[in-house]
């Protein structure tokens, strides 16, 4: 054999060496099979060296690198692409024995269900708001203020209104986001925020937003009618406010005041619900707080729209308020623990009662003070923080009914004393 032929065939060595096949390369290659390529040529270090020389166990290297760095599952692509580049290293980088499958992680936060939901159905869904639940809290929370005040002493709420109010909750939330989105679809497709929303980006025709109104009103109805027929007329009452809030934004800076109104009526709803008829001294200043409640949250929400709004035309109370807002908000804020402050008086609540406000009054000055009005995703989380303060409440009304047994309990036994003796 002569010199020549030995040198052309080291080369042809050196170039089936460096194959991508026998990388494990090849398209029609498996994992199992790169992974068996790595570990065949770092096996071999000195006979790849022999054959081809310090540039081509460079480029071998460099090769086995890139392989690597491509691999499923391989994180460590950065490193071994610096050590195709010539970059010093300590050890040589193993791959995974074995990719290890990665399952789809679950949740059950509101937006996974949505999204794990039949895809016809999604629209829908994502209409009522059912991926981002916490308007449906702010609605449901002043009802169970009010259910819990109603309570007699010393005992829980009454499950059953909780959980029918919880129902009814959820269809006229839903029912309320769905003509606001058939009145501000042509407004809502000029705000980026609101541009996904499924009528203005086409998802759902205006007659089928309809058709499915009129579906959620009748089944918010059977809720309704499962009331006193006092809780019934009242609670009829409120449809005008549902029909007519979302044009206020319209014609009013104070579109959240229209808002209060309606968000609020299950304060006086819950209280009838149990006792049959309102109890002005309880009802009223209950509905006020909540009232002063939202003008607080839903200013602080308008100022992520701020902009979109002096642009296309609306109104809002962020706008009216402006750099002024902290100070309109803390005046709101004393105004609505001062009325349930009232609440408590007139109902004879406690002390956990009384704990629960100083804890609100705490929560909102956390709130007012640290809110960035200029920053929408600070009035997001701020807007959000408000489901908290209304469990707050809520909390303190059932531990303040309880705590009534105790001192009625400690009452009677102090009378019969009296009277034994």
């Amino acid at each position: 054999m002569t010199p020549n032929s030995q040198v052309r065939m080291r080369k042809g060595s050196a170039h089936t060496a460096a194959q991508p096949g026998r990388l494990g390369l090849h398209p029609a290659g498996t994992t199992a099979h790169a992974c068996r390529g790595m570990t065949s040529i770092r096996a071999r270090p000195g006979l790849t060296s022999a054959m081809l020389g310090s540039r081509a166990a460079g480029f071998a290297r460099g090769l086995q690198a890139v392989a690597l760095a491509w691999l499923p599952g391989w994180r460590g692509r950065s490193f071994a692409l610096a050590r195709a580049a010539g970059a010093p290293h300590s050890g040589d980088l193993q791959p995974p024995a074995c990719p290890e499958p990665r399952g789809r992680q679950l949740s059950l936060s509101a937006a996974a269900v949505v999204d794990s939901a039949p895809r016809p159905l999604q629209p829908y869904l994502r209409l009522m708001r059912l991926d981002k639940p916490i308007g449906t809290w702010l609605l449901y929370l002043p009802c169970t203020w009010s259910i819990g005040l109603a309570a007699e002493p010393g005992c829980f709420p009454d499950w059953y209104m909780l959980s029918l109010f919880g129902t009814g909750a959820i269809l006229m939330r839903g029912a309320g986001c769905t003509i606001n989105d058939m009145w501000d679809q042509d407004y809502d497709k000029k705000v980026t925020r609101t541009a996904n929303r499924p009528i203005a980006a086409g998802d759902i025709s205006t007659f089928r937003s309809f058709v499915f109104l009129g579906g959620q009103l009748t089944l918010a109805l059977g809720v309704l009618l499962c009331l006193n027929y006092y809780s019934i007329a009242l609670g009829a009452g409120s449809l005008l406010l549902v029909i007519t809030y979302p044009l206020m934004k319209r014609i009013t800076y104070w579109p959240q005041l229209a808002l209060g109104l309606t968000f609020n009526w299950g304060a006086l709803l819950g209280w009838s619900a149990i006792k049959g008829s309102c109890d002005p001294s309880v009802c009223l200043p209950l509905y006020f707080s909540g009232v002063m409640w939202t003008l607080i949250y839903d200013t602080i929400y308008a100022h992520q729209d701020k902009r979109d709004d002096v642009l296309i035309g609306l109104k809002s109370t962020a706008l009216r308020f402006g750099e002024n807002t902290k100070p309109w908000l803390s005046g709101f804020s004393v105004a609505m623990l001062g009325a349930l402050s009232l609440v408590g008086v007139n109902s004879g609540q406690t002390a956990p009662y009384y704990a629960a406000l100083g804890a609100v009054g705490a929560h909102l000055t956390h709130q007012i003070y640290t809110l960035d009005i200029h920053r929408p995703e600070d009035c997001w989380n701020k807007f959000i923080s408000n489901r908290t303060l209304g469990l707050i409440v809520f909390l303190g009304i059932v531990l303040g009914n309880l705590w009534k047994e105790k001192k009625t309990d400690k009452t009677k036994k102090s009378i019969g004393n009296k009277i034994e003796n």
